[in-house]
């Protein structure tokens, strides 16, 4: 990680550490079930609701954010209540897919409803949903405009409803016989790319910036997100384990439905005839893998990636981000578009 963008990390997520524990009633003392449930999926407590701490990972979304809102001329102080209201709407989704997928651990832990529940853990999912609309209002009380703090929020839900839409498709692939690489492109612009698409934008909102620069800045969040999801689809079928932590072949034995392998369904019979078969071989991992690189699904997908990855640039350039919050971002972004893991 270079120079400014450590800085930046350093002096930013620990003061968001401390407005999501405000926003968590996370004080001194061991919480209630009620909270505890939402202190345990953030990792700051245990099963027996005791202090506990796990890597917060890199934080993103509202690093991107506070980047955003100081690049624009902004200070970021001012968009903290929006970067938490972001990391809580990213980790109420989370507790929801755990369920939706029927997974078990989430960051090395066991999840929130093989714990407490399926009940509960929806319910706790629907509280973090409500608390990271009440932690936008604080903008508030941040001297942040009230005009824009009502722009923040209609942005806020109107990407929420984007949000579950992208989920619903997700969902809805699993089923489907026939999904085409445009129904998977529109599926990852709402669960993927368009909540990056709001953090740059409310940081830039929040910072200041007219409607043409923040615009740019929200295309730049966007194109980041698609650029990011297909390089990870890249990564599920042609990546290194050793780097990547996960098996090469598990997006091919789970016939998950990727950008590579819907454009290779498309191109290739043989197959289509293969995904009727109902093994999963390493065999037959072998012989996806080699039609897959034989119609060009690879190269179809990383000029995609690329693709998408010049439209993020030539977006940031276009929206002036200044001093070193505009260099982390460059860095971030170099970051993100140029990862192998």
């Amino acid at each position: 990680m270079s120079k400014e963008l450590k800085n930046a990390s350093e002096q930013y997520l620990g003061a968001l550490e401390q407005e999501l524990r405000s926003v968590l009633n996370a004080g001194p003392g061991s919480p209630d079930t009620f909270y505890g449930m939402m202190h345990y999926h953030m990792g700051w407590v245990d099963e027996r609701l005791q202090p506990f701490q796990v890597s917060s990972g890199k934080q993103i979304r509202p690093l991107l954010c506070l980047l955003c809102c100081t690049a624009s001329g902004g200070r970021w102080q001012q968009a903290l209540p929006a970067a938490a209201a972001i990391e809580l709407l990213h980790n109420f989704s989370l507790i929801h897919d755990d369920i939706e997928d029927a997974s078990d651990t989430r960051r090395g832990r066991t999840t929130l409803w093989k714990i407490w529940g399926i009940e509960q853990a929806i319910n706790s999912g629907d509280s973090m949903f409500a608390i990271a609309h009440l932690a936008m209002n604080r903008l508030i009380e941040r001297q942040v405009e009230a005009a824009t703090v009502v722009s923040a929020l209609r942005r806020f839900d109107e990407t929420c409803v984007h949000l579950t839409q992208g989920q619903h498709a997700d969902m809805s692939f699993e089923t489907r016989q026939q999904v085409s690489v445009d129904d998977y492109l529109a599926m990852i612009t709402g669960k993927t790319a368009i909540l990056l698409s709001l953090c740059a934008e409310l940081g830039a909102l929040i910072g200041g910036a007219d409607a043409h620069k923040t615009a740019h800045f929200a295309a730049f969040g966007l194109q980041l997100g698609l650029a990011f999801q297909v390089q990870d689809d890249i990564l599920g079928i042609w990546g290194d384990e050793s780097v990547t932590g996960k098996s090469a072949a598990t997006d091919v034995t789970t016939r998950k439905k990727t950008l590579p392998i819907l454009y290779g369904l498309e191109k290739s019979e043989s197959l289509r005839k293969l995904y009727a078969l109902p093994e999963n071989s390493e065999d037959f991992v072998r012989q996806v893998v080699a039609i897959l690189d034989s119609c060009g699904a690879k190269t179809y997908a990383s000029e995609a990636a690329l693709a998408y990855s010049e439209s993020a640039l030539s977006h940031l350039e276009a929206a002036q981000p200044t001093g070193e919050a505009g260099e982390a971002l460059r860095q971030l972004a170099d970051m993100l578009l140029r990862r192998n893991s």
